[in-house]
């Protein structure tokens, strides 16, 4: 991805891009009911490289499925392109894991950007302390083989009940994770950008006391002129 793109929403939130993301008529691009394991990493920013599960068939799912080298979970692991973001499809399932701490911990000496499950991760403690965010619905220790069957990478999926393309930029903070369609990333980011500039402004003149009728959205003359001060004051 645009590597300016990537530094811009490095800095922004993910309300922010929702906003973004809804004056474009795309409302549900929030991938609902996860959480990151480590609120205080920054921003994961990356191209979006997907992991599908379906309902597990036991005959099909042995712990032996894991000696084959082409299993699709393995091949995600050491396939994910550096700077990517792994996105699993765990059909919003937490009873049992996406993958764990192992898994998770390759992702991360391979220069992963970062991972998020709409299921549960086993170890997460150990997750919760690697320098690579990761987001997920709750803690699951059993195997993921008790109820999902890994199918698919690299195709459309849908996580969380966002619907995830492969290559679609995917960004996550303290809140949650949020996936923005490719083609509209670096307009969307550079929108953030402005946006968050100016909900800084807002901010700091609502702690200062003020109204925010006119000023949020400013529709009084005086809040545009005070922004245009503002800015220029703090070289914003």
């Amino acid at each position: 991805m645009n590597p300016d793109t990537r530094q811009e929403l490095m800095g922004v939130s993910t309300a922010t891009l929702c906003t973004a993301l809804f004056k474009r008529g795309l409302h549900h691009q929030f991938i609902q009911d996860v959480r990151p394991l480590n609120p205080g990493l920054p921003n994961m920013v990356g191209p979006a490289y997907t992991l599908r599960y379906m309902p597990a068939r036991e005959d099909l799912n042995p712990l032996s499925v894991f000696q084959d080298r082409a299993h699709p979970q393995r091949k995600a692991v050491e396939e994910c392109p550096a700077g990517a973001v792994l996105v699993i499809d765990s059909r919003k399932d937490a009873r049992a894991a996406s993958a764990g701490g192992i898994l998770l911990s390759r992702l991360m000496k391979r220069g992963v950007a970062g991972v998020v499950t709409d299921g549960g991760f086993r170890d997460s403690p150990e997750i919760a302390r690697l320098a690579m965010p990761a987001y997920h619905q709750r803690p699951s220790a059993p195997t993921n083989l008790t109820l999902h069957m890994a199918i698919a990478i690299d195709e459309p999926i849908g996580c969380g009940d966002a619907p995830v393309f492969p290559g679609d930029v995917v960004v996550g903070d303290a809140e949650g994770v949020v996936v923005i369609p490719a083609h509209l990333a670096d307009e969307v980011a550079d929108e953030a950008v402005e946006m968050t500039v100016f909900e800084d402004f807002v901010l700091a003149k609502v702690l200062e006391g003020r109204s925010i009728l006119g000023l949020y959205p400013p529709t009084d003359e005086r809040s545009r002129i005070d922004f245009a001060a503002w800015r220029l004051a703090n070289g914003r």
